[in-house]
């Protein structure tokens, strides 16, 4: 058993993390830190075989009988603590934006591998159904020669983000960029390939401290121009993906379920978790030939999956922290070419 640690029971260490590692078999769920009283007390309910801590110091006291340490904290503190942990001789998930900055996620990088621990960033949005349901009609072709790659997420929230990501500044990772354009520019990536050229338009509209309602348009070395778009100020939505290639089109509406799912109480391994409804259902073809496509169903247990070998240092980890330092690259340029 990998003996795990969750720090922070918020949003991600309750919905994304928690849960898999309770799935999956080769996890213990050992120790869950946070200062929040009443998470605290729905953790213990929850998970009532793991010891709650309050601070991550406490935690580190017990450094002999953890494993893996799951980062789910705000984006400015994960440097400083998965430092710690690897000096504690560690193996460290942070979940997504990595750190702040590249010069950062570089210095983990190398921290990491003189430590000889493995380091991953938690990019679960490349288990997304419509991801991958995507990514096989690339690679089969299906598509053809990808033109333009429109990718969004959009929510309608006028009144701003809540809690912390209210508060926090473009400088510790605040904004909607560093949120959900973590995912997007990842998945674009993935798919298509190095960025030759970005173009941004940011803009803060509504509460909060950072960019709310943003555009980047990545010109990929293979040609394909990809069109990201997030939002916190959507009225209406658009489509998640509006894909066009020189054989095709794609387009499909919605996000992926999982995450609803698990907010609403749903676990992995219930009947038909991670299935997207077929009113969901992404549409392929031209101009009056189309057809539904059936898409992958999501599965963001995968990462934890994929992780267990690379700690007993049977393969790569599921995400090459490399990958992730690579997109906070690609928003420090648009951060400077769009400034707030």
């Amino acid at each position: 058993m990998i003996r795990t640690a969750v720090l922070g029971f918020g949003v991600s260490g309750r919905i994304f993390h928690a849960p898999f590692l309770e799935h999956d078999e080769h996890y213990s769920l050992d120790f869950i830190v946070t200062g929040n009283p009443d998470r605290a007390e729905q953790a213990a309910a929850e998970y009532p075989k793991a010891t709650v801590l309050f601070r991550p110091d406490e935690l580190f006291q017990h450094a002999g009988e953890i494993d893996l340490v799951v980062l789910g904290t705000p984006p400015g503190t994960h440097a400083e603590l998965a430092s710690t942990a690897l000096d504690h001789g560690l193996h460290v998930v942070v979940d997504k934006p990595f750190v702040p900055s590249s010069e950062q996620g570089t210095a983990l990088i190398e921290r990491a591998r003189q430590a000889g621990r493995v380091l991953t960033v938690f990019q679960n949005r490349r288990w997304d159904g419509d991801f991958l349901t995507l990514r096989r009609l690339v690679d089969n072709g299906e598509l053809g020669e990808v033109y333009t790659f429109e990718s969004r997420f959009e929510w309608w929230k006028p009144q701003g983000p809540r809690d912390w990501k209210a508060r926090t500044p473009v400088a510790e990772g605040g904004g909607i960029l560093f949120d959900l354009g973590t995912h997007l520019i990842d998945q674009a990536v993935q798919l298509f390939g190095p960025v030759e050229r970005l173009w941004a338009d940011l803009a803060h509209r509504g509460a909060g401290e950072a960019d709310d309602d943003s555009v980047v348009v990545l010109t990929h070395a293979g040609g394909t121009r990809s069109r990201l778009v997030m939002s916190g100020l959507a009225a209406l939505p658009a489509p998640r993906f509006h894909v066009l290639g020189s054989k095709a089109g794609y387009t499909k509406w919605g996000l992926d379920p999982q995450e609803p799912a698990l907010i609403g109480g749903a676990r992995p391994g219930d009947p038909g978790f991670g299935q997207e409804p077929r009113d969901n259902w992404g549409t392929l073809g031209v101009r009056g030939e189309t057809h539904v496509v059936e898409p992958e169903p999501g599965e963001y247990g995968a990462f934890y999956r994929l992780l267990a070998p690379a700690l007993r240092g049977e393969a790569a980890p599921p995400v090459d922290p490399a990958d992730a330092v690579e997109v906070l690259k690609l928003i420090e340029r648009a951060h400077e070419s769009s400034p707030l």
